[in-house]
């Protein structure tokens, strides 16, 4: 059965009975995914082909598309559906997308969101902006090109966010003849590069986003072709298993004190199952305590999961405050004030040592510096070289000293508590996003560049010259 047959099943169902619509719908899983890849792979037009053929566009919403379409001319007397998508005025005028784009559907056998990102490289912090919270991407690629380097960029990106669903949608394929040497010639390109960064779980689908082969319905014209049309593999991915249901982490959102006889701690658990009865510690201050309650507008629960908006209540009279974490005693994160990290830098500004910065990890807000850039990263060549700064766009492996301790673990065991974000200390502006590593010896001694080392040196000689005037040059050599 098709997914359009679905959809109509589900219209019947909505006139016949509502109840058990809304609760057949609130019972759905839910996958977020994005769709990236090289500017002009036709994102946007492939969002707009699911949206059209599984009948989710509402009447007035397509008429307006349809009425723009004329106007934009982009697509002859078609309907050009990557209007659905491109709402920015500049998208349209130019047919790319500049801005994160998020639009949500849904089949009777999931709910998705989706995030449209773009593909001009100097919107690549958009791109990781978009992935940030999605658990597959789709990496679209032009057939007439091929592998392309934003297409390294993007993979990449989405490697390192933890992504690890990814769907290869070869694009435009009508324009290729639908050509099965072309599908597996860039099949074979990217297979290389996919081993290369050890993905694990990836997809691949020839199809045309514009004419509508192979994305919700299977197309006639590439029989050579056995594999699962882009919506059936939307709806199939198993993602029960990305969740971390070991580590329990709640990060304290908000101290619920309505009276003497109650106070709750709110928030979102990030991993893990909590129970009543558990024993907790609390981070940073390592205070214990054991689950009382979990409390919810709905009634109390026997066990909460990850995603679950909960007040939780504890036996003791301790001090929890906003930006503290609740963890099983067992299993335990890392309490420190210097880390290492991966960083994507989002600004014109480049990423300096020494500079004051804004870190929001977690729900913990801190002030900070850059001690020690490690290495940059070349995407395309996966090449680590040697940089005292990193540029906007650029992706490098740094060292960070905060000002306090937080709490965190490595990204690769946990997104939601991995991850941090850099903000501008004067316009509070996000300006870069890091993924944690591994924690770093406060007491380890960071080795200066040569260039600081020769701005110690005459600013040293200079203090020396001021306050001591009879000492000669070898004098001041010996001290070095």
């Amino acid at each position: 059965m098709s997914s359009t047959d679905n959809n109509y099943q589900s219209d019947s169902l909505i006139a016949t009975d509502i109840d058990a619509y809304l609760k057949q719908h609130e019972n759905k899983e839910m996958l977020r995914f994005l769709t990236c890849g090289n500017v002009d792979d036709g994102k946007s037009t492939l969002i707009g082909r699911l949206l059209y053929d599984s009948k989710m566009i509402y009447e007035d919403q397509l008429e307006a598309v349809t009425k723009d379409s004329v106007k934009s001319g982009t697509t002859g007397e078609a309907v050009d559906l990557a209007l659905l998508v491109d709402g920015l005025q500049a998208e349209r005028e130019q047919g790319i997308t500049i801005d994160v784009a998020y639009r949500y559907f849904s089949t009777t056998k999931r709910k998705f969101i989706i995030a449209d990102t773009p593909g001009h490289e100097q919107y690549t912090r958009n791109m990781a902006t978009g992935a940030s919270n999605c658990q597959l991407a789709v990496i679209l690629i032009d057939a007439r090109y091929g592998v392309q380097t934003q297409t390294r960029r993007h993979s990449y990106i989405a490697n390192l966010l933890g992504i690890k669903h990814i769907v290869v949608a070869i694009n435009k394929m009508d324009i290729k003849d639908y050509s099965e040497d072309v599908y597996n010639k860039i099949r074979q390109d990217y297979s290389e590069f996919a081993r290369e960064l050890e993905m694990e779980d990836v997809h691949y689908v020839p199809l045309s986003a514009l004419v509508g082969d192979n994305v919700v319905n299977k197309s006639e014209n590439m029989p050579w072709y056995q594999g699962e049309t882009l919506m059936k593999l939307l709806e199939n991915v198993e993602i029960a298993g990305d969740a971390n249901v070991q580590d329990v982490r709640f990060p304290v959102q908000y101290v619920n004190r309505p009276n003497l006889d109650f106070r709750g701690y709110c928030g979102t658990l990030a991993s893990g199952v909590l129970k009543p009865g558990d024993e907790i510690t609390v981070l940073p201050s390592g205070k214990e305590s054991t689950v009382k309650a979990l409390v919810t507008y709905d009634g109390d629960l026997a066990e909460a999961v990850p995603g679950q908006a909960i007040t939780v209540t504890l036996n003791d009279e301790i001090d929890v405050s906003r930006g503290d974490m609740l963890v099983h005693r067992d299993h335990q994160p890392h309490v420190a004030s210097h880390f290492k990290a991966t960083v994507v830098w989002m600004t014109e500004q480049p990423l300096v040592s020494g500079k004051q910065y804004n870190f929001k990890v977690g729900v913990s807000d801190s002030a900070g510096v850059l001690t020690a850039i490690d290495s940059q990263i070349d995407v395309n060549t996966l090449a680590e070289n040697t940089a005292s700064e990193l540029r906007i766009n650029e992706i490098g492996v740094c060292e960070f000293s905060l000002n306090k301790p937080v709490v965190f673990d490595a990204y690769k065991r946990n997104r939601s508590t991995g991850s941090f974000i850099i903000i501008d200390r004067l316009t509070n502006v996000t300006i870069g996003a890091g993924m944690i590593t591994e924690a770093v010896n406060s007491s380890k001694p960071h080795a200066l560049s040569a260039e600081q080392f020769s701005a110690f040196e005459l600013e040293f000689n200079a203090l020396v010259r001021k306050h001591f005037p009879h000492w000669d040059a070898k004098d001041l050599s010996e001290l070095f």
